[in-house]
C-alpha cells in the first residue's frame, strides 16, 4: 500500500514538474529573448521549483555540499539522473553544457539553451564529434560561466562501474581550466528510468578542484580517484554499499 502510494506521488510529481517547465518556460520566453538573465532566471527557478516540490510531493530532500564555483571552471560530476543536473545547475551562477544539436531545434527548449550558452555537438559524426566539442567550447570561452560534463558520458547507475573517458580529459587539457569533480547519490532516490521516486536525501558534493597542467591520463585517474570513492560514500550514508 504504502509502495502504491508512493507511485501515485511520483506521478502527481512529474506531471507538475513539466506543466511547471512550460508555465516557467513560456511566461519567461520574452525576457529570455532580449536577454540572457532572463533565460538563466527562468532555468534556475524551475530547477529550484523542483527542488522544493520534490522535499514535498515525495519525500525527496537535496542538499548541496562543498562549495559551488562561481568561475569559468570544467565541472566533471558523476551523472546518475536527471536530479543531478538539476541540482548542480540551480547549486552555480552560469552553468552550461554540451548538448546534442538535434535539441537546438526544440522548441522554447532550443532557444533556452542557446541563451544560456550551452555547446552544441553532432553526436553522428562519432569521429569529429570530440574536435567539434573542443572547437566550439574554446569559442565560447569569451562566455563566462561553468561548463557542465560528465565524464563517463552517460546517466550511471549506483552501483555500476564504467571508464572515463578520454573527451573530458581533451577538455580539460584544451581549455586550460581548473576542474571541479562532483559526486553524488542522487540515482538511490530518482533512477535513470522509471516514474517511481524515493524519499530520502539526494546530495551532490563539490569536491577540491584540480588545477590546469595535468597530462590526460594522471587528469582520468585523479578524476576517477576523487568522484568514485566520494559517490560511495554518500551512496553509503544512505544505506547503499557498492560491490567491487
Amino acid at each position: 500500500m504504502r509502495d502504491a502510494l508512493q507511485w501515485v506521488r511520483s506521478v502527481l510529481f512529474i506531471v507538475q514538474m513539466y506543466l511547471m517547465m512550460a508555465v516557467i518556460g513560456l511566461g519567461c520566453f520574452p525576457w529570455a529573448l532580449v536577454s540572457r538573465r532572463g533565460a538563466r532566471f527562468a532555468c534556475i527557478s524551475w530547477c529550484r521549483w523542483v527542488r522544493w516540490s520534490a522535499s514535498w510531493m515525495v519525500g525527496l530532500r537535496s542538499e548541496v555540499r562543498g562549495t559551488p564555483p562561481k568561475g569559468e571552471v570544467i565541472i566533471a560530476a558523476k551523472h546518475q539522473s536527471f536530479f543531478d543536473i538539476i541540482m548542480i545547475f540551480s547549486a552555480v551562477p552560469a552553468a552550461k553544457f554540451i548538448m546534442k544539436r538535434e535539441l537546438l531545434w526544440t522548441p522554447v527548449l532550443g532557444q533556452y539553451a542557446m541563451r544560456i550558452g550551452c555547446v552544441a555537438v553532432d553526436r553522428s559524426k562519432r569521429g569529429a564529434a570530440i574536435g567539434q566539442m573542443l572547437t566550439q567550447v574554446k569559442k565560447g570561452l569569451v562566455r563566462p560561466g561553468q561548463l557542465i560534463i560528465y565524464p563517463q558520458g552517460t546517466r550511471v547507475a549506483p552501483g555500476v562501474k564504467l571508464p572515463y573517458r578520454v573527451g573530458a580529459a581533451l577538455l580539460y587539457g584544451q581549455t586550460g581550466q581548473t576542474c571541479v569533480p562532483a559526486a553524488t547519490n542522487v540515482g538511490l532516490f530518482w533512477p535513470r528510468r522509471g516514474i517511481l521516486r524515493k524519499p530520502g536525501l539526494a546530495v551532490v558534493e563539490f569536491l577540491p578542484p584540480l588545477a590546469p597542467g595535468l597530462s590526460k591520463s594522471e587528469f582520468l585517474s585523479r578524476l576517477e580517484q576523487e568522484i568514485e570513492p566520494a559517490s560511495d560514500r554518500l551512496m553509503a550514508e544512505a544505506g547503499f554499499y557498492a560491490q567491487d
